[in-house]
């Protein structure tokens, strides 16, 4: 009997319980289709999915798995001294060149930097940009978030996920905790100790975004972030989340 990927992804996830996420990062895709899981990651800006869980991504992409990085805006906002167009072409091609490392395939939704909305019109849209994927997990912004933008990528992502049958395992990611993302309980871990490097590299891509700045700022510590989640899941790296779950309807 043929096997549909979604149902290889939800048996894993059933057999595994409290590391499923961590034993799915671990399985390489199968030689059919069947194991090759489809990996979205939805983003405001670029930059939040590769600083958020770059890791994660460069991990699920080195097991064989395709990778899709969805960014809400093209950063129109993000360069001091430059035109919304301007920015937006050179946030653009730095994303481009981040997703060429984490071997993932970039897509925007067109929405304007500073100015995140949801609504009817954006629920479809956006819902239909991650159903097309056919997606078996998908990664967004915590809710919580400070930043407006990283609110309604999760808030459309969430919208997503509950109309069309919870069909694909939803994960939130952690940016700037402390800054931005705040009353984050993890359920889940991924050691990136091996990918670390790849996702530093991925960030590095945004030059314009003063990434020095995202790993080692006093409100953006993306190195001791990634230290100290390392320590809880006694890894030398880490990345957490929080798993949706029906439990939260």
């Amino acid at each position: 009997m043929s096997i549909s990927r979604r149902t290889f992804a939800r048996n894993l996830l059933a057999a595994t319980a409290g590391v499923s996420l961590q034993t799915l990062a671990n399985t390489p895709a199968a030689n059919g289709p069947a194991g090759k899981l489809k990996i979205v990651c939805v983003g405001g800006h670029p930059d939040d999915p590769e600083s958020g869980c770059g890791g994660t991504l460069a991990r699920f992409g080195s097991q064989g798995h395709e990778i899709t990085i969805l960014y809400l805006t093209r950063g129109e906002a993000g360069i001091p001294g430059k035109t919304a167009a301007e920015a937006a072409a050179i946030r653009t091609a730095e994303a481009q060149a981040a997703c060429r490392i984490l071997k993932a395939k970039p897509l925007f939704a067109g929405q304007i930097d500073g100015a995140g909305t949801v609504d009817n019109d954006w629920v479809e849209r956006l819902g239909s940009m991650i159903m097309a994927e056919h997606p078996d997990i998908v990664f967004t912004h915590w809710p919580l978030d400070a930043h407006k933008d990283h609110q309604c990528a999760s808030l459309l992502t969430i919208q997503a996920w509950m109309r069309n049958g919870r069909s694909f395992e939803l994960y939130f990611f952690e940016v700037c905790t402390g800054s931005q993302t705040t009353g984050f309980r993890p359920t889940d871990y991924i050691d990136v100790s091996a990918t670390r490097e790849q996702k530093k590299e991925a960030v590095y891509c945004h030059t314009s975004q003063h990434p020095a700045e995202i790993y080692a700022s006093a409100d953006c510590n993306h190195a001791l972030m990634e230290q100290f989640r390392g320590i809880e899941a006694r890894v030398p790296a880490a990345e957490a989340f929080v798993r949706m779950s029906v439990e939260f309807k």
